[in-house]
């Protein structure tokens, strides 16, 4: 029932947010959210490796 997000569904949700947010906000609000991201990331691939490390 619930796919991927095509191209007219992001558009839609991207002209959202530019009302809500407006165009001075939404370039903070994009790295932000790349940041919360990446960081996310290093935090899982961080404790993938300690799990490897405590089973050797």
């Amino acid at each position: 029932m619930f796919g991927r997000i095509g191209t007219s569904e992001l558009l839609i949700i991207l002209g959202i947010a530019l009302i809500v947010f407006g165009p001075k906000q939404l370039p903070k609000l994009g790295r932000t959210f790349g940041a919360t991201i990446k960081s996310f990331k290093d935090g899982v691939e961080d404790d993938t490796s300690e799990s490897e490390m405590e089973k050797s």
